[in-house]
């Protein structure tokens, strides 16, 4: 029988995460056959990313990339997200939730924690609780 606290406990790194540093810092899942994505970055001094993509150029999450935040033609009358440049700083200590695929970090370092991709978590779910 599956644990059904599996699907929920990705963001707190059972699945795995990645240290980066700003002189080598990029996690790319952008690759079709890549299965995983990341949920969630927890700084670990100030941090500023050159790049943060949403999981597959979808809206949803923060992002550097323009297209990705049109959050009003997704969800109604919301306000648009704002882009985050390399001038925004989150904190060290702060921890962002979200799905990316493509995270590049400009200064500091960070811990991202990655989760399988959705459609390839419920397949995987649906195949451990069938046995």
């Amino acid at each position: 029988m599956a644990n059904t606290n599996d699907l929920y406990n990705a963001a707190l790194g059972q699945y795995g995460s990645a240290y980066l540093l700003a002189s080598s810092g990029v996690y790319d899942a952008t690759p079709n056959d890549c299965t995983v994505y990341v949920i969630s970055i927890t700084m670990f001094e100030d941090t500023t990313f050159a790049a943060l993509h949403n999981l597959h150029g979808n809206i949803g999450s923060i992002s550097t990339e323009s297209g990705e935040l049109a959050h009003n033609t997704e969800f109604g009358t919301a306000v648009p997200a704002n882009q985050i440049t390399p001038s925004y700083v989150f904190p060290k200590g702060v921890t962002i939730y979200g799905k990316w695929d493509y995270v590049r970090v400009a200064t500091g370092s960070c811990v991202c924690y990655i989760a399988p991709q959705p459609t390839k978590l419920i397949i995987w779910w649906a195949l451990w609780t069938h046995y």
